[in-house]
C-alpha cells in the first residue's frame, strides 16, 4: 500500500500539514503544540487505516474478477449498502450475470451447432454411401445397359438431393446470421401464391391434384418477393406430399387493419399430434415423413416468415387434413 505514489502523495501532504500546524501551535504554547501534533498523529493513522481497509475491499474485488475470468460466475460480491464500493460491488455482479447469461446462450449455439453437423453429416452419409457403390457398379464393363442407365439416372437424383441440401443449409445459416436483408416491396398475394405454385404444378398433375385459391386479387402485404415465395413453395410441397392422390389443396387470402393472412389447407393424412410441435424444427421428420424427406422445407419456412415480422401456426386432423396460417404483420405508427 505505501509503495502507491497516490498514498505517498497524501501523505506527504498530510505530514506537511500536521507539521505545520505543530510548529504554528508551538509559538502559542507547548500545550497546543502536544495536543495539535496528537490530534495529527491520529488523522493520519485513521487515513491509513481507512486507506487500508478500501485496498482490502478492492483485493476482494481483484480476486472475485480473476475468479469471473476463470468461468467462476457462482460468486455474489453485493453487500447492499451504501457507498461508491457498495455501487462498484453491485454494477460488478449485473456484469457477471450477463456473462453468466451469454456464457450459457453460447454454449447452448455450440451444441446446437453440434447438433447441426452431425444431422448433416448423417444427411450426406446416405446419398454419398448410395452414390459410390453405385459408381463401383458402373466400373464393371458387363453391366447391362438397363441398369447402367438406372445407376446414373439414381446418381444424378442423389447429386441433386445434396445440392437441395446444401443450398437450403446456406440459406438458414444467412438466414440465422442475419446477414440477409429482407426487402420491403408492396406485394400482391395472388402474384405471389401463382409464383410459388409453378414448381409444384407438375408434382401435383401427377397425383391428379387440385389447387383453389380464394380471396380479393387487390390482398397485399409488404416483404421480400422471392424469400417469400421461397416458404411458401416449401409449404406447398409439403402439402403436396401428404395428401394422397386425387386429393385438393385450398389457399385463402385476406386483409385487415393489423395483418394480412394465408391459409393453405390440404385433405391429406394429417400430421400426427405428437409431431407438431416439432415441424419447424431442422431435421426433424415425423412418422408420415416420406423416404427422401430431410426435414428442413418447414424450418426455412419458419425461418423467412419469422424474419419479416410475421407468424405461422399449423393445425392438423387425421380426417380433415391439415392447415398452415400464416400472419404478416402491418407496421402499425
Amino acid at each position: 500500500m505505501l509503495r502507491n505514489r497516490e498514498v505517498q502523495i497524501l501523505l506527504f501532504i498530510m505530514g506537511s500539514l500536521s507539521l505545520t500546524t505543530t510548529v504554528a501551535a508551538a509559538f502559542i504554547s507547548s500545550v497546543a503544540a502536544v495536543i495539535v501534533f496528537i490530534l495529527s498523529i491520529l488523522f493520519i493513522g485513521s487515513s491509513l487505516l481507512f486507506t487500508r481497509w478500501r485496498y482490502r475491499e478492492l483485493e476482494k474485488l481483484s480476486v472475485y474478477l480473476r475468479e469471473i475470468s476463470n468461468g467462476n460466475y457462482s460468486l455474489d460480491v453485493r453487500d447492499n449498502q451504501e457507498g461508491e464500493l457498495s455501487i462498484l460491488k453491485n454494477d460488478i455482479y449485473k456484469v457477471t450475470l450477463m456473462l453468466s447469461e451469454q456464457r450459457s446462450f453460447l454454449q447452448r449455439d455450440k451444441l446446437q451447432l453440434t447438433d447441426a453437423i452431425s444431422d448433416i453429416s448423417h444427411q450426406l452419409k446416405t446419398p454419398l454411401t448410395s452414390m459410390t457403390v453405385m459408381a463401383d457398379l458402373l466400373s464393371d464393363p458387363d453391366l447391362p445397359p438397363a441398369k447402367r442407365t438406372e445407376f446414373t439416372h439414381n446418381i444424378r437424383i442423389q447429386l441433386e438431393r445434396i445440392d437441395w441440401l446444401v443450398s437450403s443449409l446456406l440459406k438458414l445459416s444467412k438466414i440465422d446470421a442475419k446477414t440477409i436483408h429482407f426487402k420491403k416491396d408492396q406485394i400482391l398475394m395472388k402474384k405471389l401464391i401463382q409464383k410459388a405454385l409453378e414448381p409444384v404444378l407438375i408434382p401435383m398433375d401427377i397425383k391428379e391434384q387440385t389447387v383453389s385459391i380464394e380471396g380479393d386479387d387487390n390482398v397485399s402485404f409488404v416483404g421480400d418477393f422471392n424469400w417469400t415465395t421461397e416458404a411458401l413453395i416449401n409449404i406447398l410441397r409439403n402439402g403436396v406430399e401428404h395428401t394422397h392422390e386425387g386429393g385438393a389443396i385450398a389457399i385463402t387470402i385476406s386483409e385487415n387493419a393489423l395483418f394480412t393472412e394465408i391459409v393453405i389447407s390440404d385433405n391429406g393424412k394429417g400430421i400426427p399430434k405428437e409431431d407438431l410441435p416439432y415441424i419447424f424444427k431442422r431435421f426433424y421428420k415425423g412418422k408420415n415423413a416420406g423416404e427422401g424427406s430431410i426435414g428442413i422445407g418447414l424450418a426455412i419456412a419458419h425461418s423467412i416468415i419469422a424474419s419479416q415480422n410475421g407468424v405461422i401456426d399449423v393445425t392438423s386432423n387425421s380426417e380433415k387434413g391439415t392447415q398452415f396460417r400464416i400472419k404478416f404483420y402491418k407496421q402499425v405508427i
